[in-house]
């Protein structure tokens, strides 16, 4: 082969590749999460849940026989008022560019239903029944427990501003 043909199929080898990992897809499903019971539990006017005493993680394949971009997913996380550990799975649908919608199994039931009922009796959507993210999906893959690469907006978890 020679050196043009290299370069060339090095740079097509390249370009085909993925940004869409399961790292960065477990990071980010984990951070939104976290960050959707946190305003989920403040627009419920229930006591104030910090998005950090979850624990959130995210465990993400993609099942067998699937093509293109559905993934499954199980969040485990830490339910503090009751102090167990939970965990919830998801169905995703994750595009090239690191943009996903997940979906709650609807054998869990952690998380409920598409609609919660407040203390107060009012019924509001459910932000942890289906909701949407999105991620970094730029090369190359950051490690994070590396200071020399780390980057402390890795990944950019949804941040909803209440009113």
């Amino acid at each position: 082969m020679s050196r043009g043909a290299l370069i060339v199929a090095l740079a097509l080898t390249s370009a085909c590749r993925s940004g869409v990992t399961p790292a960065r897809l477990e990071g980010a499903l984990a951070s939104t999460f976290a960050n959707l019971v946190e305003s989920q539990e403040t627009l419920m006017e229930l006591p104030r849940v910090a998005a950090s005493d979850l624990r959130a993680s995210a465990s993400c394949e993609k099942p067998q026989g699937h093509a293109g971009g559905e993934w499954r997913c199980t969040v485990t996380w830490f339910v503090p008022r009751r102090r167990v550990l939970v965990h919830d799975t998801y169905e995703l649908t994750v595009a090239a560019d690191g943009c996903y919608t997940a979906a709650a199994d609807p054998s869990e039931a952690h998380v409920g239903g598409p609609r919660v009922t407040t203390p107060g009796g009012k019924s509001m959507t459910n932000l942890l029944y289906a909701f949407e993210g999105c991620f970094d999906t730029s090369w190359p893959e950051r490690d994070r427990s590396d200071p020399r690469t780390s980057d402390p907006a890795f990944p950019t978890p949804l941040r909803i501003a209440l009113p």
